[in-house]
């Protein structure tokens, strides 16, 4: 690993960053999300029901903050103020900006609006919070909850108000933001639904974000990135290649002490996906006997592929580097069923590292 990618490890360390949802800068498609109409009120302090009042046919940008927070959520708001400055008289008219609180125990209209004057508030920029419960329905419908408040994601929703939505980086410069919502403008509405009998279940986030890529495993076997490896499961991932001599085996030995940490919920309900960063050396044969070095039971898979294939996935998960020694030293972890999502760094001590783990692993969504 280049002492650069190792100095951005030790400044990361025992830090929990953002969840998957948006490591990605550039924008994914997202064709429909479930809004409901929670109640909420805006920093002025009106009630408002989200959908039908902020949402429901108008041209919309999202993001996620809250007041207390002292890393990503001041440039989310930066960029948006910009962003609304840049729209000019199409802010509040053709486009309306909407930040959602993650915090609302302690976010009130008040103090919404108070932190907001720092970044050049302004007409069509709303502002809100609400109740503890229906904040968290309403962020687990957007793809944007996480059980720790200090994990949200640095994402931003754009949604055309006819069924379109697209997922970008909320720090992306405002000129792409406003790119991103002029493109989805211009998208014609959806097709009809089709009858209740034939209309296909909607797409989970995780499903429609990570798309079903084929991979192989150790065996040479194929699976498909979501369908096979994700649905319904609960995943610990992280990023590996058989010829590393830094930092891999002692993210391999980590996983191997998960392995028998988890016992027979290993295969079962929890699943270890181990993906290798240079896939054109790791064959399925290099990866079966480099998991047989770390003893790998059943529920811990090794998966490479065509290197556009390895390249695409690995893209999806903001781990793509052109040479193996870069790659970052990191665990993805999720519950595709409570669609919590975190990263934890990899070459932390196992027993500040398991906590973190455990609290993805037993979670149980909103009670």
């Amino acid at each position: 690993m280049s002492r650069k990618a190792w100095l951005a490890c030790a400044a990361l360390a025992l830090l929990f960053v953002p969840a998957l949802r948006a490591v990605e800068p550039e924008t994914s498609k997202l064709e429909a999300l479930d809004v409901p109409d929670v109640p909420v009120l805006d920093q002025e302090g009106r009630s408002l029901l989200f959908n039908r009042d902020l949402v429901a046919g108008k041209l919309v940008a999202v993001n996620f903050i809250f007041t207390h927070c002292t890393t990503i959520c001041p440039p989310l708001a930066a960029t948006f103020g910009k962003l609304r400055k840049l729209l000019g008289d199409r802010a509040g008219r053709d486009v309306h900006l909407i930040s959602i609180s993650v915090d609302p125990a302690n976010d009130t209209p008040a103090a919404l609006k108070a932190w907001s004057q720092k970044f050049g508030p302004g007409p069509g920029w709303t502002l809100v919070t609400g109740g503890r419960e229906d904040m968290t329905r309403l962020l687990k419908s957007l793809g944007a909850y996480t059980a720790d408040k200090n994990d949200h994601p640095p994402l931003v929703l754009i949604g055309n108000g006819r069924g379109r939505w697209t997922r970008a980086y909320g720090l992306a410069p405002p000129a792409k933001l406003a790119a991103a919502i002029d493109e989805l403008a211009a998208l014609p509405d959806p097709a009809p639904a089709a009858s209740p009998a034939a209309t296909a279940p909607s797409p989970s986030p995780a499903q429609s974000y990570l798309g079903d890529t084929l991979l192989q495993d150790q065996d040479g076997q194929e699976h498909r990135f979501y369908t096979d490896l994700v649905r319904g499961r609960i995943v610990v991932m992280d990023f590996i290649y058989t010829r590393c001599v830094g930092p891999c085996p002692i993210l391999s030995s980590t996983f191997a002490r998960l392995q028998t940490r988890l016992g027979d919920r290993l295969g079962k309900d929890v699943f270890l996906l181990s993906f290798s960063v240079d896939p054109d050396y790791d064959t399925p044969a290099r990866l079966k006997e480099y998991s047989e070095r770390f003893h790998a039971r059943p529920g811990w898979t090794f998966l490479t592929g065509s290197r556009q294939n390895v390249e695409t996935v690995l893209r999806k998960l903001g781990q793509w580097v052109e040479t193996p020694e870069d790659h970052q030293t990191i665990f993805i972890l999720g519950n595709e069923h409570t669609g919590l999502w975190k990263k934890a760094v990899g070459l932390a001590k196992p027993e500040d590292l398991f906590p973190v783990i455990d609290s993805v692993l037993d979670d149980k969504g909103a009670g």
